[in-house]
């Protein structure tokens, strides 16, 4: 089993820390060197649709890890379209340039195998689960970082909203009783596969309204074909031409990124933002090194370049969170693709993270090794990582966040050491 020399940590020991209850045990967990509260930024965002970690931080040295992905494998570092390297056995996705920067420049924690307490393969559940902070979906109708800012210190409120939720509608994890804006973005999402699929199965009873939708789909998709062909005779001729719906999605999260820079540089503003991505539900033609995926990857990673170029002197104060639904499975489907799963990999990024490191305990990928015979097995209880920025970043109390904001997680303990120490 692999496990990181950067950062040391091991199941038994997290789970013995986190059965460690109440009064100087509990305080005994939580010990850090905060930023001055009313410095402190938090940007949460929510890739929607079940990232593929094993293609978002290939594990290209494990024994497995080729044979098992099959043409979806990404190479090690030296090799053509290799990973980006990081500790010499993971690496990062081609397509995250601007993170694999960040992690050179200690900015970046990867954290792979990590989920939530979620066990099943929906979508609605799962992201119910990531937002709710609970171990089942639809426990509550409010979510864990409203709940955190519930409780945020009066040193860290800058102005009457202690959040900004950057979408349509305020999402789940920010429904609560404090006080958030919402600034929807002007360029609209793109629909993707699964959510068509779902529009399909909702009409599949009424053969009249079947009819229009499959209409409907085949005149867009031969539309988007059209679109497309000056695109790839661009590529075939050694271009570096973008598909249509990834400007399109680079146009949103540049418009979205900026904005909420905007919202968290100023004086009495809030000091947290929450958005979405999209896409990550790659059944079909997901591909490896290059490909969708990839492409996706690339358009998500110049937009945290941007924010971070935005944010300008807030950066260093600053903590990202990328976090996903759930993960896919380890090998491909009959359609070049991976299908839902379980463990995935999220990321901390920003000036204030302790990065250049990689948090793993690595269950492997050998067929013993795998959770139901198929997916990537969880180590890390994502609700570990929440706690321990929301603590150490945000300065909310030991107490609140054992017994308010993620209530039944004495199973996921906090974690010393993921972002810096600075003099408040």
């Amino acid at each position: 089993m692999y496990r990181s020399t950067h950062v040391p940590i091991n199941r038994r020991s997290l789970l013995k820390l986190g059965l460690a209850a109440g009064g100087a045990a509990l305080a005994a967990r939580y010990s850090f060197a905060a930023p001055a509260a009313s410095q402190s930024r938090f940007v949460f965002i929510i890739m929607r649709g079940a990232l593929d970690g094993l293609s978002a931080v290939p594990p290209y040295a494990d024994p497995d890890y080729a044979r098992l992905r099959g043409e979806l494998a990404i190479a090690a570092p030296s090799g053509t379209d290799g990973a980006l390297a990081l500790d010499g056995f993971f690496g990062l996705n081609p397509g995250l340039q601007f993170m694999h920067e960040a992690y050179g420049a200690h900015e970046l924690l990867v954290l792979p195998a990590v989920a939530t307490g979620y066990r099943e393969r929906s979508h609605f559940d799962g992201q119910d689960v990531l937002e709710n902070g609970m171990t089942q979906p639809h426990a509550t109708q409010t979510g864990w970082l409203n709940r955190a800012l519930t409780n945020l210190p009066s040193a860290n409120r800058r102005g009457r909203e202690s959040g900004v939720a950057l979408a349509q509608n305020v999402p789940l994890v920010l429904l609560g009783s404090a006080e958030v804006a919402s600034w929807s973005p002007s360029v609209l999402p793109d629909l993707d596969d699964d959510t068509m699929r779902r529009i399909a199965d909702r009409y599949a009873t009424d053969p009249l309204l079947a009819r229009r939708l499959a209409e409907a789909l085949a005149t867009g998709s031969e539309q988007a074909e059209q679109a497309s062909a000056p695109t790839m005779a661009s590529e075939a001729a050694g271009g570096q031409a973008v598909q249509p719906v990834a400007r399109s999605t680079a146009g949103r999260y540049t418009e979205t990124v900026r904005t909420a820079a905007g919202f968290l540089r100023r004086d009495d503003g809030p000091a947290v933002a929450v958005f979405d991505t999209t896409g990550w539900d790659t059944h079909f033609n997901e591909g490896g090194a290059q490909g969708q995926l990839r492409t996706r990857l690339s358009v998500l990673d110049q937009s945290l370049r941007t924010l971070k170029e935005t944010l300008g002197d807030v950066w260093p104060r600053t903590v990202v969170l990328l976090a996903t639904e759930f993960g896919r499975t380890a090998a491909a489907n009959g359609t070049r693709g991976t299908d839902h799963g379980t463990a995935s990999a999220a990321f901390l990024l920003g000036g204030a993270v302790a990065g250049g490191r990689v948090l793993a305990d690595w269950p492997g990928l050998s067929a013993r090794a795998l959770y139901q015979q198929r997916d990537l097995k969880p180590t890390l209880d994502l609700r570990s990582v929440m706690k321990s920025v929301l603590h150490d970043h945000l300065q909310i109390s030991a107490g609140v966040l054992e017994h308010d904001v993620f209530p039944d997680s004495g199973t996921a303990p906090y974690i010393a050491g993921l972002l810096r120490s600075h003099e408040a």
